[in-house]
């Protein structure tokens, strides 16, 4: 199976995911786009209701939209404490915590939703993320995941990085995952798995990033859409 290390283009001093989202959290909303994950959010056919769970949090993002979609209980986790204090901010979160999103503490079976953001590619291996997801989640549930798309990592050897206000470009941990890795560790889980979209650059990207004309048309992210079905009920 490749890494990313065997596409890797830049060869940017690399941290870890705490120290780099620390790092970021100060200028990470004005550098993300919401062509990367919110205008996938506004593409998929979920029901936006009940109970959220928000892994990787972040600086409050995602909880934003969900509230402003209709979410009244969404409860942050994430494990750098610099984008948990922005997410504080922002005051979209019922709770917040610190933490890993591969095993969060939070109680089983309590949410009818469960959301994640352009943060699979922190995680060494995805199926200790999908099982909690799915033991979080509650019957009927649905895990919305928005994940870098492997096809652009693999094309342009970029890892997750961030420029600090003074400095050079710092690489945070990157792994690459093959669509196929999503799929068998979501139904080793118990997932079905029932949507997927994919965003491309295109002109609104080109817009903000005018140099990236020659990878107009290749998909940057992917929402991966899983439903927990209910158990079937016995015949009377």
């Amino acid at each position: 199976m490749p890494t990313f290390a065997d596409f890797d283009r830049r060869n940017y001093p690399t941290v870890g995911v705490a120290t780099g989202y620390d790092g970021w959290a100060p200028t990470y909303d004005r550098t993300v786009m919401d062509e990367m994950d919110l205008a996938l959010l506004d593409r998929v056919r979920v029901h936006w209701s009940g109970r959220a769970v928000d892994l990787g949090c972040g600086t409050g993002r995602t909880g934003g939209w969900l509230r402003a979609h209709g979410i009244t209980h969404i409860d942050g986790v994430d494990l750098s404490a610099g984008m948990l204090a922005r997410a504080r901010e922002r005051g979209a979160h019922t709770t917040l915590t610190q933490g890993d999103v591969r095993e969060t503490g939070l109680p089983g079976g309590a949410y009818d939703l469960v959301v994640s953001s352009l943060i699979d590619e922190h995680l060494p291996e995805l199926t200790p993320f999908y099982a909690e997801a799915r033991r979080l989640a509650a019957p009927g549930a649905r895990f919305v995941l928005v994940a870098y798309h492997p096809q652009f990592m693999m094309v342009t050897g970029m890892p997750t990085h961030y420029t600090p206000e003074s400095g050079a470009p710092v690489a945070i941990s990157t792994h690459l995952h093959m669509f196929g890795e999503h799929v068998a560790a979501g139904v080793a889980a118990g997932w079905r798995l029932t949507e997927v979209a994919e965003a491309v650059v295109d002109d609104a990207w080109l817009t903000r990033k005018p140099k990236w004309t020659e990878l107009r048309g290749h998909p940057f992210t992917m929402a991966l859409v899983w439903t927990l079905d209910r158990p079937r009920a016995r015949p009377a």
